[in-house]
């Protein structure tokens, strides 16, 4: 048995565009019509696993991932392995599919590759199709492989676990405030006035103003760098909404957020409120762009973080 052997394939040519859409498509509408249930919370938590792992993938990349081979850690092409890491593909491994964007010359009119500019009639002529700028025309399904399918030589930044100290961790997310666009305040516990909360978002009266995050200081430094992430990100989510009936919402968005960057930065999230009830009321386009939202503002923080 083979390390991506799954309920997921995608092995015939002819049928795999149409079957990647459709999976995504179902695992969403199964999540839609159990969101009030455990077992939706916890598909939701097993995705969030791949995506802390994959930060820099779409959210349907993660997904496919997640049906393919959920213990995926570190995956690349058949050639980047041999030509970049000295590896190969073991016999026999079945490839793990996602969406690679296809990047060609494409019209600044239609923003379409030339053939297909010319297929719809577009009527842009101000320039040539030789003097079109690159860009992203669309999507097609490539194969990957993960580490663990493959052989040769090690990767040694995967030999140990470089997640460093929680404590360094909340002075390095101060220290991006700035980056994220907020002002900051961590706060002694003796001066705290938020009551039970351990952190909060605000946004001052004046449009053109920051947002302001206030946390209570404590002694565990890894809920302090917790509670600083899920308020970033409703500085990055939420900008000033305060409709009451989608605070529930706003949290599990948030939430989902800090569990992606806490586990990429080491710290232990299994006390996060990870509770999908509070989408109950979503179709599945809103959690297409939920778990959209989430997974940008994920990786913008991570990338705030290590740039």
């Amino acid at each position: 048995m083979n390390s991506t052997d799954s309920s997921v394939s995608f092995e015939e040519a002819d049928t795999r565009d149409a079957e990647m859409h459709s999976a995504i498509d179902e695992w969403i509408d199964d999540l839609v019509a159990a969101v009030d249930e455990a077992r939706a919370s916890q598909q939701f938590q097993e995705w969030l696993d791949v995506q802390q792992r994959f930060h820099d993938y779409s959210y349907r990349n993660t997904l496919l991932i997640k049906q393919q081979c959920p213990e995926a850690t570190k995956v690349a092409g058949y050639r980047t392995w041999q030509e970049e890491f000295d590896r190969h593909v073991k016999e026999g491994e079945s490839a793990i599919w996602i969406w690679a964007p296809i990047i060609t010359t494409r019209c600044p009119e239609c923003e379409n590759a030339p053939s297909y500019h010319e297929q719809i009639d577009c009527e842009y002529d101000e320039t040539p199709p030789e003097e079109w700028s690159n860009g992203l025309v669309g999507f097609t399904p490539a194969s990957v492989f993960d580490i663990t399918q493959t052989e040769g030589q090690p990767l040694p930044e995967l030999e140990t676990e470089a997640t460093g100290s929680a404590g360094d961790l909340v002075g390095r997310l101060v220290d991006i405030a700035d980056a994220v666009g907020v002002s900051i305040r961590v706060v002694s516990d003796a001066a705290w006035s938020h009551g039970n909360a351990d952190g909060v978002c605000k946004w001052p009266d004046g449009q053109d103003e920051q947002p302001v995050v206030e946390v209570r200081d404590r002694p565990e430094r890894a809920a302090v760098a917790g509670t600083l992430v899920h308020e970033y990100a409703h500085a990055l989510l939420h900008s000033g909404e305060l409709d009451e009936a989608e605070r529930a919402k706003r949290e599990v968005e948030a939430e989902a957020v800090a569990y992606i960057v806490g586990r990429h930065c080491g710290l232990d999230m299994s006390g996060s409120a990870l509770y999908l009830a509070a989408w109950d009321t979503e179709c599945a386009d809103a959690i297409r762009d939920r778990l959209q939202r989430i997974s940008r503002t994920a990786a913008d923080l991570i990338g705030f973080l290590e740039g």
